[in-house]
């Protein structure tokens, strides 16, 4: 299939409740109110799935940011628990895929590939994992530990927590059970397997007790851009979510260069390029007019107080920068090797810092609003469909500056020109989340016949 005849995959982001900008909540058309109200996800979803998303994303974490007290006082920390909310969903869409941030850092197996599996059900197979190693001591500090895992016992533990999770699901094979009424035999024992598997970090019995979910496995996403972030997308991820630096030309041969990194490490892995789709992250600013979408984005600029965006460009950076000048270039450079955070987040920054010789109030001011793209329906539409057909994404994780109304506001003036432009689908055409991403059911490890 050509470049030209491919359709792009769209995934619809959910960061903070009320959109992908930490003070998305005060932007005049959220619905600040809604964000423990199963309504207002059901309308948010609903709208996606007009949209033809192949997916809603939300994004998860495990703690209340409060290591700065403008994090209390300024920012959202509100997130209803993923798998109650995506049940509940399941419900309420048809067709649009579910997917849920849930880390391996402080979670079991078990306990996940059972979640996630009844999902799989509740939804007919639409049921999908992003996969996190989280990021910080404030999440170590509610599960027992002072201080986090340092990054490469993360990536191990998160590699061998998907290999459990993956032969947990393969516990029943598809045909396994019987119910057979007359027999009184409900399933065939030789098709049932315990898992037995005795690793470093984790040592599960099995069987699980759901059976095989419908897609064979949920779709398995991953977001890291680090190297060990890049391994385990080559050697398990079927989407990434990359980060990028900026939409611009230098930024578009960067995710190019990304998007061939990371597909080439796949062939080690006995994979296929097809088997993963890569979903850069934007955030599209729209307006009707050049002027209009401006308007806009200056507007969601000075929704952030200074104290919030200085701390959280201090959170970012893993240091407190609060006594250096704001319109002066940021004196000092954390150490990439040695950061225990989000490596590619500050990864980021410090290019930020290296190309444009910003002030720390101009930094922190691109970094709370590090995915936004300004401009027309035409404009928006254009840039993706370059970065699509030139090889650096499969698709866009597609973030709102607000909600309902950004994701509103792309369904109905974005969507239509990429539809018209043959580059995204006018209709669903599959049942599961796997059939919207071209993406094979996997074989159960324990037959020989791929379905």
């Amino acid at each position: 299939m050509s470049k030209q005849q491919r359709q792009m995959a769209l995934g619809a982001m959910m960061f903070f409740p009320g959109g992908e900008h930490i003070s998305s909540w005060r932007h005049p058309q959220s619905d600040e109110q809604g964000q423990l109200d199963l309504n207002y996800y059901k309308k948010i979803v609903q709208t996606a799935e007009r949209g033809k998303f192949d997916m809603f994303f939300y994004a998860d974490e495990l703690y209340v940011w409060d290591r700065f007290e403008s994090g209390i006082s300024h920012a959202n920390s509100i997130r209803p628990e993923p798998f109650t909310l995506l049940g509940a969903l399941a419900g309420a869409t048809e067709h649009i895929g579910l997917a849920a941030t849930i880390s391996t850092t402080y979670n079991e197996p078990y306990h996940i590939a059972r979640k996630l599996a009844t999902l799989d059900y509740l939804s007919n197979g639409r049921a999908a994992w992003n996969i996190v190693t989280s990021q910080t001591d404030e999440e170590a500090r509610n599960f027992g530990l002072e201080k986090h895992l340092d990054h490469g016992t993360r990536y191990e533990r998160a590699e061998e927590f998907v290999d459990v999770t993956q032969g947990l699901w393969d516990s029943w094979e598809d045909d396994a059970l019987l119910l057979d009424k007359e027999s009184g035999y409900f399933a065939d024992k030789e098709k049932l397997h315990n898992l037995q598997h005795k690793g470093r970090h984790f040592q599960v019995h099995g069987p699980l007790n759901v059976a095989r979910p419908p897609q064979g496995y949920p779709v398995l996403i991953q977001a890291g851009a680090s190297e060990a972030g890049k391994e385990l997308a080559a050697a398990k991820a079927e989407v990434v979510f990359a980060p990028v630096s900026e939409f611009s030309a230098e930024g578009l041969l960067a995710s190019q260069q990304l998007y061939e990194d990371i597909k080439g490490r796949m062939a080690k892995y006995g994979r296929s390029r097809d088997e993963l789709k890569i979903l850069p992250g934007v955030m599209p600013i729209i307006g009707r007019t050049e002027e209009e979408a401006k308007e806009q984005s200056a507007l969601i600029e000075s929704l952030t107080p200074s104290k919030l965006g200085l701390d959280l460009l201090s959170h970012y950076l893993g240091q407190d920068i609060s006594s250096y000048p704001l319109d002066e270039p940021l004196p000092i450079r954390p150490n990439l090797d040695e950061f225990n955070q989000s490596k590619s987040m500050l990864k980021r920054i410090l290019e930020l810092m290296d190309d444009e010789k910003l002030t720390l109030r101009q930094l922190y001011e691109r970094s709370t609003n590090r995915r936004g793209v300004v401009g027309t329906p035409e404009q928006i539409a254009d840039l993706l469909e370059e970065w699509f057909l030139k090889g650096a994404a499969d698709g866009f994780n597609i973030a709102f500056s607000h909600l309902p109304g950004g994701l509103e506001d792309f369904v109905e003036l974005v969507v239509p020109e990429l539809q018209r432009r043959g580059v995204f689908r006018t209709e669903y055409t599959g049942r599961t989340l796997r059939d919207h991403l071209s993406l094979g059911r996997p074989a159960n490890r324990y037959t020989s016949v791929r379905v």
